[in-house]
């Protein structure tokens, strides 16, 4: 039997000493001279190490263990036998790393989704294949007790106990880098099957069932271009702070043509109740503020490309740091709301730039400018994609400035606070 667990948001705050206000005031506006915060790395060659995506739980409620994963390439996609070790970092320890498992269900952008189990202190998840299809790990790394589920998941409730996941061999057939290699699509021919799309799992039974269908979703509203021969996806799902929605990307690609199109919904976690959030067509990186609010990169004819804060259910829209979160990244609200926590792709000297925005005050404070060698590009590209500690005073991030392949990275704010 697990352990009781706790809402996701609690998970966070349990041991939490939010940044305050005058933080603000003791760090910098973006663009003045300030001391960078200390930058420390916690892999080390000859594997190269990474986390990858920013809306995972990297860190246990004590913020000592640090999941990551390793490999020996970089520069190639992944095949159908490379295999990944999964581990974690103890902090505590002098950097000491675990293996835990391997992996042959991974990408460089997602990983193979590696996280915490929400509500607990001792349980890892992660994505694998086996010989039937894709599956997925409960790992208890204090008692070493490990179950294994029928399907692989994305984004996990709260409460840990229920799953949803999209088809993740439609996801590799249309975006190679963000599904896995080794199955193929056995819709590949249709342009929105009623057999692929949303499946809920329930992580204590391992029971999955297809909740939200392509097909469904590409008969609700309009699509921005009207595309006659789209062939369309899901990706990026993420459940709301208190397990009720999540938030999920609808996508489509017209084959030989370059770019997509986007749109955002949301959806109750039995498939009903769909709200389409944004149809403008070029939504990107988000995150749930709350249970109602969404925070996203997207465009819109008000303010054209910008973070947006959008209300689920709701017309309500507001714009977010115009004036200085003025590209897309990846976004988190640190715990107490009271900050963002955000980064930026290369930039013209190809630095990528790690930041804090102050909702009240408007104000950006750097963290870090990071140099990414040009071999880093595309599918195999390293971006920071910054993850928080539960008392949100150190900042994890992928990197590969030191000229030691992608490797990962402590940047400690707590002097700050």
């Amino acid at each position: 039997m697990l352990e009781k667990r706790l809402p996701r948001r609690q998970f966070l705050r349990q041991t939490a000493a939010t940044l305050s206000v005058p933080v603000a005031h003791a760090l910098a506006v973006h663009g003045a001279e300030s001391p960078s915060p200390p930058v420390r790395a916690i892999t080390r060659g000859p594997a190269f190490h990474w986390f990858s995506y920013y809306d995972k739980l990297q860190f246990d409620p004590s913020g000592r263990r640090v999941l990551g994963m390793a490999v020996d390439f970089e520069h190639r996609s992944p095949r159908p036998d490379d295999a990944i070790k999964v581990g974690m970092v103890d902090l505590d320890a002098d950097d000491r790393w675990t293996d835990l498992g391997e992996s042959r269900a991974w990408c460089w952008q997602q990983g193979c989704m590696l996280q915490w189990r929400p509500g607990s202190a001792d349980e890892v998840l992660w994505n694998d294949r086996g010989q039937k299809g894709y599956i997925s790990h409960i790992l208890n790394v204090r008692t070493g007790s490990r179950r294994t589920l029928g399907h692989p998941f994305y984004t996990v409730s709260p409460d840990g106990g229920t799953a949803m996941a999209p088809d993740f061999r439609r996801v590799q057939d249309m975006r190679p880098g963000y599904g896995y290699p080794g199955l193929l699509d056995p819709y590949a021919d249709k342009a929105a099957p009623a057999e692929s799309g949303i499946f809920r799992l329930d992580m204590e039974t391992g029971r999955q069932e297809l909740v939200i269908s392509l097909a469904d979703v590409v008969a609700m509203g309009k699509m921005p271009g009207d595309p006659k021969d789209a062939k369309h996806w899901f990706n990026h799902l993420l459940f709301n702070t208190d397990g009720s929605r999540f938030v999920f990307l609808h996508r489509w690609a017209v084959p030989g043509v370059s770019g997509r199109g986007t749109r955002m919904l949301t959806a109750k976690p039995d498939g009903t109740d769909i709200h389409i959030v944004d149809d403008y067509g070029k939504t990107s990186h988000f995150i749930w503020r709350d249970p109602q609010h969404i925070l996203a990169w997207a465009w819109r004819p008000s303010h054209q490309g910008a973070f947006y804060l959008f209300t689920d259910g709701d017309d309500q829209v507001e714009v977010v740091g115009k004036s200085v979160m003025t590209g897309d990244g990846h976004c988190s609200y640190l715990p107490g709301d009271q900050w963002i926590l955000c980064d930026t792709y290369p930039d013209s000297r190809r630095c990528q730039n790690v930041y804090l925005y102050h909702v009240e005050t408007g104000r950006r404070v750097a963290l870090g400018s990071f140099p990414i060698p040009k071999e880093y590009t595309g599918e195999w590209r390293c971006d920071t994609h910054p993850r928080f500690s539960p008392d949100g005073r150190t900042v994890c991030i992928d990197s590969c400035h030191e000229g030691n392949g992608r490797q990962m990275y402590l940047i400690d704010i707590s002097s700050f606070a």
